[in-house]
This record gives C-alpha cells, structure tokens and sequence, in this order.
C-alpha cells in the first residue's frame, strides 16, 4: 500500500511563482493546442481524421489538471468537450480507442493504456461519476481480448505495460471483480522485463530500440511501485538498482539521463527528449508517494527546476525535442547526424520539432508537479515539495508562502478544527535548519498540529559548489538548482506549412544563433550566490531567480567535427588564454543557451 495519497486540484492549488508558471503555461501551446494543432483540433478521438492514438490522451493528461489547478472554466469546458466524445464513441463491448474492430488486433494498445489512465485523472479533478464505469468496461474488455487471444500486447504496449496500473490500482479501490488481478497478471507476463535490456544500457549504440527509448525508460522507473499491490509481490526498491546502472552510463547533471532518442551514454552534448522528463518526473511522483523515500521528491526537484524549464520558452509557445547540458547553439545540424537516433532539428525551439509526441505530452509537467506539493496518510500530512501552494483538506486548511528554490525560505500559515501530525521534507543538503527561529537538527520536521491557528516559519542555508561530473568536468550546483554560463543570441524565426501542419509566430520554429562567449574553463573554486526571487517569468533569461558569480579564463574548447554548432565533448586544450574574470552564472532552466559542464583549473 502507498504510504502517501495525492490530494486532488479542489484541494490543493498554486501560488506565487507557480502559480504564474500555470498561467504562463495556459496561455502557451498547452492551451492552444485544440485550436492550433490538427492532431488535436481534428482528432479522430473525436471524429476527426486526424491522429487517433497517444496524442490527445497524451495532451489531456496534462490539460486537464492544469484547467481544474487554475479554475479556468473556458479550458474546463474544452476537457469536458474531449472526455465526452471520447466516451460517446465507446463501444458496446467497453473499446474505447478510435480503431474498426477488424482493425484491432495490429492497434498498438499503448493507447488504451494511456486514455483510461487520462481518465483517471479527469475523474480526479471533475468527480465525473461516468468515469469508473468507463474504466472498468474499456478494461474489462482489453481483459476479455487478451485472455482469449484477439489481440495481444506489442510495440509500445508491451514495453509500457506498466501505464496501465495507473486505471487499475483505480479500479481496484471501486471494484473487487477478480479480472482486475488477473489483467494484472497477463499485462507483466505479455509485457517486456527491462532487467533484460541492461547490458544494452552499458553499451548504448546508434540503433533504435524499444529497449533504450529513453521515455520507455523513464516511465519504467515506476514500474515496481505501481504493480507490485495488486500483483502481490513485495516491493523492493528495484528502481534504484535500476537508476545507479543507468546513471553511471547514461547520466547527465540534471538526474536525468541522456536519450536522443534512446540511451546516448554520458556525455553533455548529447541529448534529452522532452518526453524522457516529464515521464520521469511522474515516476518520480509515483515513487515518494508510494515509498515515501525523500531520494524520489529531491530527484523530483532537480529535473523540475533544471530540465523541465531549460527546454522550454520563456512563454511556453515552443520546446524542443532534445536538450543538451553544454548547449552552445539550436541550429540546424549539418552536414553530418549528431543525435544518436533523432533528427538534424531535434534540439530547435518549435512547435512539433523532431515527432510531436513531446509536443502533447509536455503538459503534465508542472501541473503534475504542483500537485505533488501536499500529501496524505490519515491524519499525516506532508509537504513534500516546498512549493508555494494553499492546501483545503476537511477543516484543515495550509497555505505555504515560500519562493523555494530560489530562496530557502518558507512560512506555513494553518488553521484547523481538528488535531494532525504534519511533516516538512527537509532536503538532504540543507544546512542549518532554523524552525520558527531556532536552530534545529537538519532534518525533515515532525510536528503534532492542534486545532486553532498556527504559523511555521523554516528557513536553512544551500551551499554553493562544484560538483564533480566525467571527463574531469565540474558543474556549479546549490540543492536542487544548477547554474550554467549564459550564452547570449538571437533568434532566427520560421514560418512555414508542412503535412498540412502550419507554423507561425508564436508557435514558430527559432533557431537560437550564439552572439556571445562560451569557450572557458572556471579557475577559482571560489563562488558567491545572490538570490533575487521568482519574477513575473520564474524561469527569467533577462532577470533570472538567483545567479552564481564565478571565476573563469577564457580556453580554447573546440567544435565536434564537422559541427560548428556543437562543442566538443571535452576542451581541446586546458591552456588559458585570457587573465580571470568574474561572470554571472545563470540557473540552467532559465540559460536556453549555455555552458554547464566545463574544467577547473
């Protein structure tokens, strides 16, 4: 059973720079998409001839909480506009996905997969009383079509099987038909046992394979914390075993891992697609609410404020598909591939940049994340992540005010007509705890709540340091922020129409052309942070949060050959070039362009 609950978008809500973040999001692509984009505009999912598999679950699972997190009833209305035709197009026997029935079996049932667990979380934030009963029938029937042998699991279905337990451990909580424990059964037996793939992640290699697809990955993660109840096998942690081997042949500084598409091994010029995150991030999710091990939420944390920001525009109009740590320019590659399995525009800011999976799918990030704030255990609370957010739980209400993690700073304002015992993650590189004033044992914080008013005030220290990455590089890091060196440039916009597609200002495609200095190496281990706070963009290129003021000397670092846009994975020479001088390092999610992995002298 989960130690922790999720509350849902009625009980918890954002503020401060999170909130802002939502609204930017809302007034980007996200809330645009069913205007704009024919795959969502013309879905077959709801009668269009457009495409009818993951991209409209894909882009509900993040639209959907966004629109109950900021009580937009317009983007409500648009949610309930999908999920009805949706519904009204499910099938007498309980399918669900927009597929003939002669054409069932070679429908690659990841979308089956995907939409009951979208539903799910519109039942969360709606309470739509339709939802278990269309759950249980589009399931019931993908039970009904494995065991007798209609269709079977394959492609993206059989290496995400897992998805699936999302809409199960849901109907678990509402049903007790035996079924349910038998689908589970057939899911993990039809499915793929990633243990099989770890040598393939010791060795990455230039050839696609659902094996090392990096978003597969990400969402395996959670595999073990989602199944293991209703398979009834105990839990073990196993995504830890998993994590160390493919962090030390795939990591990147950001906790997550390298995928151009798939597993790219350990180097800051290859990249991370969009969808990897965001994935992660949810399996991140799943793995402190059902452990309640701080690892998961301080992981959370570090791909949140670092990888989830870094590629995205500041308005939230365009991403791309891959980023890179040491990313000196967003320019067509040429004249030879440099992603491991993507495209020469994988890494362009855009609308649909490389597929336009990350294009849907890129929603659930924030929302997902304001949503894992506050958590529940009877009468446990706990914050999880210190994100400023107002929590309403039956008589209890939290508001938090902090513009964590730019500053280490939180004030906790409660009123409640009954008793609770309410906990405080503390990260794990915190110094000098202080609670209400007083200094205290770095820890999380454990407090008995009685009925009344109350504040909490907690504030700590983050050092700033190196941190020490392959190849004898260091990156800048304090808690869960890392800083990179900011590389001015301008922007070179695309309009264009391709496969009935259009691209216009602001949903574009840019290249970002470097108009600034970014060969150096640091050569003082000397560091100085000054914290501004979050602004009307959290994720600031022009008034950034916090910046890091360093030391460095200009070096000679070298292009990849025959790329003149990307840098080499190590410096040519370590032989300083200019005298030091003090620059302004900024955090990695608000450097579109940057330099984060570089040497000490």
């Amino acid at each position: 059973m989960s130690k922790w609950s999720f509350y849902t978008s009625n009980e918890l809500k954002p503020k401060g720079w999170l909130l802002r973040q939502l609204e930017i999001q809302a007034d980007g692509l996200s809330g645009s998409l069913h205007k704009i984009w024919p795959d969502i505009k013309d879905s077959a999912w709801i009668g269009g001839g457009r495409e009818g598999w993951e991209r409209v679950p894909y882009w509900l699972d993040g639209y959907i909480p966004l629109a109950y997190l900021l009580e937009n009833e317009e983007m409500q209305a648009v949610a309930k506009k999908y999920i009805d035709a949706i519904l009204s197009k499910q099938e007498a026997d309980g399918w669900i996905c927009p597929c003939k029935k002669e054409a069932r079996s070679k429908y690659d049932t990841w979308a089956l997969q995907l939409i009951t667990k979208t539903l799910t979380v519109y039942y969360e934030c709606s309470g739509d009383e339709r939802i278990p009963d269309a759950v249980y029938k589009a399931l019931k029937n993908y039970y009904d079509l494995l065991k007798s042998g209609e269709i079977h699991l394959f492609g993206w279905g059989k290496f995400r099987w897992f998805e699936t337990f999302i809409a199960l451990n849901f109907l678990k909580q509402r049903y007790t038909d035996s079924w349910i424990d038998e689908l589970a059964v057939i899911l993990k037996n039809q499915g793929y046992d990633y243990d099989n793939a770890i040598e393939l992640w010791k060795t990455p290699k230039r050839i696609w394979r659902f094996k090392t697809h990096i978003v597969n990955i990400a969402m395996m993660l959670k595999a073990e914390a989602v199944s293991c109840d209703l398979l009834g096998e105990s839990y073990t942690d196993h995504a830890e075993r998993q994590r160390e081997i493919l962090a030390k042949y795939n990591s990147t500084v950001f906790e997550g891992f390298t995928g151009d598409e798939c597993l790219s091994g350990i180097s800051p010029v290859q990249g991370t697609e969009l969808c990897s995150v965001v994935e992660q991030m949810y399996s991140y999710e799943q793995l402190f609410a059902f452990s309640g091990d701080s690892k998961w939420a301080e992981r959370l944390e570090v791909l949140a404020f670092n990888a989830l920001p870094a590629t995205l525009s500041e308005d939230m109009w365009t991403h791309q598909y891959d980023q890179m740590v040491n990313q000196i320019a967003c320019k067509k590659l040429f004249p030879v591939p440099h992603f491991g399995t993507n495209g020469p525009r994988a890494h362009l800011f855009g609308l649909e940049p490389n597929y336009g999976c990350c294009t849907a799918n890129f929603s659930q990030g924030f929302p997902k994340l304001a949503l894992s704030a506050f958590m529940h255990s009877g009468d446990r609370i706990i914050n999880a992540v210190m994100l400023p957010s107002e929590l309403h739980d039956n008589g209890i209400d939290i508001i938090l005010d902090t513009d964590y993690p730019f500053k280490n700073e939180a004030r906790y304002t409660i009123k409640a007509d009954r008793e609770f015992d309410f906990v405080i993650r503390i990260p794990s590189f915190a110094k000098g705890l202080k609670v209400n004033g007083e200094a205290k044992e770095t820890k999380d914080i454990e407090l008995h709540i009685e009925k009344g008013e109350s504040e909490i005030s907690v504030e700590f220290d983050v050092p700033v340091s190196f941190s020490e990455r392959p190849e004898k590089l260091f990156a800048v890091k304090s808690g869960s922020l890392i800083f990179s060196v900011p590389i001015k440039y301008r922007k070179k916009k695309y309009e264009y129409t391709r496969k009935g597609v259009e691209r216009k200002f602001p949903y574009c495609d840019y290249e970002l052309i470097p108009e600034g200095e970014w060969s150096y190496a640091y050569c003082s281990d000397r560091l100085s942070i000054s914290r501004n706070g979050a602004g009307d963009i959290p994720f600031s290129e022009s008034r950034p949060p916090v910046t890091v003021t360093a030391e460095v000397k200009k070096i000679h670092w070298g292009h990849k050959f025959p790329l003149g846009s990307v840098c080499a994975r190590t410096p040519k020479s370590l032989t300083p070039l200019s005298k030091a001088k003090s620059i302004e390092l900024y955090p990695y999610g608000c450097a579109k362009l940057r330099m984060t992995e570089m040497p000490l002298l």
